[in-house]
């Protein structure tokens, strides 16, 4: 039998309810029998519908890995203060949110805020023309590559955001007219004068959850499923992100952020800490606003978390539990995963994978996991276009989202909104607003009879 120890720093509510889990574990066999795809995460799927289904621990943690997921678990709902106060002091100055749970709310995705100005899991990022000296996005001179809208007393927010909308309507095969909603987006009030080509990239807060089976899919399995020139001529040409690693300090695959710009979930994070909450960390060790008028003017010999926080956060999102696909058996979603098969969603949305080996967290290594992504980046047409490059991803160009966990987003998020800055109000919207690569595979969504659309999106939800 298994032990684990509890450490007093957890809330109460989350030693009972990861104690009940645990127990629960023991008891089950972790890889009954099963319909192709329903064991989303291999072994470290969980069975669970509540708003916990994006938050709850790998079942096939060890009681040290659990234990260890549980600090991440803590040090991932932080509030930071500013100041030097003596625990999780240092936000700011100027930041987006002061913690990483309010972007990652429940472990899912953002919703758009009802006031784009609101302290959310929304931001946008900036740049120039031209690269960084590592190939990357050119930061915006006094604001760098992200802008921080909130600011602590006694600093100015470098700017507000602000957004208008346009619509434009679909009309469906059966006379079904689907109303979208385009966002355009500017900045305003910039705390100093801004750059006339200043390139906007909307940027809303993803799930967390099985980050560690996509870190340890291998590399060459993801290259083979590129085809940048499209060399087979159907259309599809996804291509890798090659990116800096700062950790390692060298050009790595990018797997992580809407344009697949972070190696790995360790750099993602720490560029979390640094750009969205101004705390500077082992990986990212100066302010995101050193050197600015309205940021720091020093730099420091210590960082305002150590490694051990960030590798304990970090290895948190490694380590959460996939949600179990439903329903698989019912005869309308056998329907529409075949229909998703005859409109080509596949090509890009790839069904399986089978992860290599992760060092230090073996629960995810050897897992057969389907969570629908190619992990390739992909033209997406105008209507998606942020026009701003970043690495080899052009202003085309996004990575293609996983599906798996889609349909429980109401439920353990409170919302439906979809894709890079949460302009799509359902999948339906989401699925309208593909085209470059996609266009063909959404021509043919349009051209499906009501019966077969609302299979696919039982299908969809069942995910």
């Amino acid at each position: 039998m298994k032990h684990f120890k509890i450490n007093f720093s957890w809330p109460i509510s989350l030693v009972l309810f990861v104690a009940a889990m645990f127990n629960s574990c023991e008891s089950e066999d972790p890889l009954p029998n099963k319909i192709d795809g329903e064991l989303a995460g291999g072994a470290t799927t969980i069975y669970m519908q509540s708003s916990k289904a994006f938050s709850t621990p790998a079942p096939n943690l060890s009681s040290d890995n659990l234990e260890k997921h549980l600090d991440g678990d803590v040090a991932f709902e932080a509030i930071f203060v500013s100041g030097n106060a003596p625990v999780n002091g240092g936000l700011g100055p100027v930041f987006n949110h002061n913690s990483c749970v309010g972007c990652h709310v429940s472990d899912g995705r953002a919703a758009p805020p009802p006031n784009i100005n609101d302290m959310s899991g929304f931001f946008f990022k900036i740049s120039v023309e031209g690269e960084d000296e590592h190939g990357g996005p050119a930061p915006v001179p006094g604001f760098g590559t992200q802008l921080q809208h909130q600011s602590i007393y006694g600093y100015q927010k470098e700017a507000a955001l602000a957004v208008d909308y346009e619509y434009i309507d679909e009309t469906l095969a059966d006379g079904t007219v689907i109303t979208l909603r385009k966002p355009v987006y500017s900045i305003e009030d910039p705390y100093i004068s801004m750059p006339s080509d200043v390139m906007i990239s909307p940027r809303i807060a993803m799930p967390v959850f099985g980050l560690g089976l996509l870190e340890a899919i291998p590399e060459s399995d993801i290259l083979a499923l590129a085809d940048e020139n499209d060399s087979d001529d159907d259309g599809i040409s996804g291509k890798p992100n090659y990116v800096w690693d700062p950790a390692n300090k060298r050009i790595a695959l990018g797997r992580f952020g809407w344009k697949a710009g972070a190696p790995s979930v360790l750099v993602q994070s720490a560029g979390a800490y640094n750009e969205d909450m101004g705390i500077t960390n082992p990986i990212r060790p100066v302010e995101s606003s050193y050197g600015q008028s309205n940021g720091e003017t020093e730099l420091s010999d210590s960082t305002e978390i150590d490694m051990k926080v960030l590798e304990d956060v970090t290895f948190y999102s490694l380590t959460l539990a996939v949600p179990a696909a439903r329903n698989f058996d019912d005869p309308t979603v056998i329907k529409g995963r075949e229909v998703f098969d005859k409109i080509n969603c596949t090509a890009c949305h790839a069904p399986s994978f089978t992860t290599g080996t992760l060092d230090g967290v073996p629960e995810v290594s050897g897992q057969i996991i389907y969570p629908y992504t190619d992990m390739l980046l992909h033209d997406m047409g105008d209507g998606l276009a942020d026009n701003r490059p970043e690495f080899n991803a052009d202003g085309k160009e996004w990575k293609t989202r996983p599906l798996w966990g889609l349909g429980l987003t109401s439920v353990t998020s409170g919302h439906t909104t979809l894709l890079h800055d949460g302009r799509a109000r359902s999948i339906t919207e989401a699925i309208l607003w593909h085209d470059g690569e996609a266009k063909e595979s959404k021509d043919d969504f349009k051209a499906l009879s009501t019966a077969d659309r609302e299979a696919l999106l039982e299908f969809l939800n069942a995910l």
